[in-house]
């Protein structure tokens, strides 16, 4: 670990600045090079954050968005609850549907919405979590669990997320059998795909090859992190360390390219979590357990995402939080596709 801008970093959550307010579930977070954010809402849509500080809320518009559906078309537009995002080519939003179990395509000046996926191998898709942009212009999407009820997934005794991918030829499935899938990133190079395994409490990651197959699945980093070691978000940083959150212990981490566990800011309240470890161990977890296992700067901490000047401004995403917290990093972080094209 030699040289890592990491070595001995931590930030105090006393010492985070906040940004944006009233947000409900700012779940992820886009950011661009003029300063401006864009956080997933749980009202249905997503904000805006302009640099100033000045906020909008732009709602999908459901009227004539999901031409294909037929009779079946109020299903998209009920429990609409936005997850992961994604920023097209034209700057449209991807949004990757936890509520009504589809992948869609925003305008973001409109909020008009438009259906991309809503089943694969004919058969519903399942709980929608992720969606990331490579710079072919492909989509590659996780879906948690085919559980409807994904609390029934919140078991160290399922694996049935997987990650698909959609290109010219449509949407297949490129790795099956993880622990709820929750968000993937690329490497620098596009070589591996990094995978964040909620339920599996780990890292795992596969090769890409040129058609998007994907091969030889390997954990990186600890097998089990912890404590508490629910994963829910990645990034990578520009040295190759790929920071991390765990959902329901609050705290930010890093595994460096050796593989080494840094943690970075802990906010956990230590014994709800090991509770929830134990209910969890004992396939007992409730939504009660879960709920109690939560810090106080910004409740069950989701994603980070690299922005502001030099990409060194590290933005926290959250579930309960209706704020972004945000601090300085020691290392940029990787820019997104989006970033540069």
């Amino acid at each position: 670990m030699t040289d890592n801008p990491l070595a001995g970093f931590r930030v105090d959550p006393a010492d985070l600045d906040y940004i944006g307010e009233g947000l409900q579930r700012p779940e992820c977070i886009l950011a661009e090079p003029d300063g401006t954010l864009w956080s997933a809402d749980a009202r249905g849509g997503v904000v805006r954050i302009a640099p100033d500080g000045s906020q909008a809320i732009v709602t999908q518009t459901q009227a004539a968005a999901f031409e294909g559906a037929g009779d079946d078309a109020t299903r998209f537009t009920e429990g609409t609850l936005p997850n992961g995002l994604a920023f097209g080519r034209n700057k449209e939003i991807y949004i990757s549907n936890f509520g009504t179990d589809v992948l869609e395509v925003m305008d973001r000046d409109t909020g008009e919405t438009k259906l991309l996926y809503d089943s694969i191998d004919g058969a519903p898709i399942g709980k929608v979590n992720f969606v990331l942009r490579d710079s072919k212009d492909r989509l590659w999407l996780t879906v948690s669990t085919r559980i409807r009820n994904w609390m029934e997934a919140m078991s160290p005794n399922v694996a049935d997320g997987f990650v698909a991918l959609a290109d010219e030829t449509g949407l297949r499935i490129v790795t099956d059998g993880l622990a709820f899938t929750n968000e993937i990133r690329l490497d620098a190079n596009e070589e591996y795909l990094y995978i964040a395994e909620t339920t599996g409490q780990r890292v795992s990651r596969m090769k890409v090859a040129a058609d998007g197959s994907l091969s030889g699945r390997e954990v990186f980093g600890p097998s089990k992190l912890g404590p508490g070691g629910f994963i829910d978000g990645i990034a990578f940083d520009a040295f190759g360390n790929l920071w991390g959150t765990l959902i329901m212990a609050d705290i930010i981490f890093a595994i460096t390219p050796d593989g080494e566990y840094l943690e970075i800011l802990n906010d956990c309240d230590e014994a709800a979590t090991a509770r929830l470890e134990a209910r969890f161990r004992a396939d007992e977890v409730t939504a009660d357990d879960m709920l109690a296992a939560s810090g106080t700067v910004a409740p069950w901490f989701a994603s980070v995402t690299f922005g502001g000047t030099g990409l060194r401004t590290c933005y926290i995403g959250s579930l309960r939080g209706t704020r972004i917290p945000y601090f300085e990093s020691p290392v940029a972080g990787l820019p997104m596709v989006h970033w540069t094209a």
